[in-house]
């Protein structure tokens, strides 16, 4: 891996593992006495963890073909996230959350861009 690429995943692991623990955070000040709030908080504790996760993953690939796919259940798992914070923001009760939903549709950005560039690269 070249060592720009090596520097960028090194910061896209770090940016995306610092958003988990304020999203971790976040969920702590769910009201937990409320059973929309533990559904919500169960699935977003899940989802958004899964994409630290496989991004991880993605750095130890056995391909180019499951680099991407991991990479691509990142993104599921972040357009996931983006839901669950959307209900969580259009809903009443729930604590302000549009930081972590901005810096989710950031995530997903990346992830789609890495992704798509992935595709177009020859493989080495």
């Amino acid at each position: 891996m070249p060592q720009d690429n090596k520097k960028f995943s090194e910061e896209l692991k770090k940016r995306i593992y610092n958003w988990i623990l304020r999203l971790i955070k976040f969920l702590d000040i769910l009201n937990k006495n409320d059973s929309l709030c533990r559904t919500v908080d169960g699935q977003l504790i899940r989802c958004g963890t899964s994409i630290g996760a496989n991004v991880r993953e993605s750095q130890n690939a056995e391909s180019k073909t499951d680099f991407i796919h991991k990479l691509k259940i990142a993104a599921k798992e972040a357009d996931e996230t983006e839901y669950w914070l959307l209900l969580c923001k259009n809903s009443e009760g729930f604590a302000n959350c549009d930081t972590l939903l901005n810096n989710c549709s950031s995530i997903i950005k990346v992830l789609s861009k890495i992704i798509a560039s992935s595709k177009t690269k020859p493989s080495h």
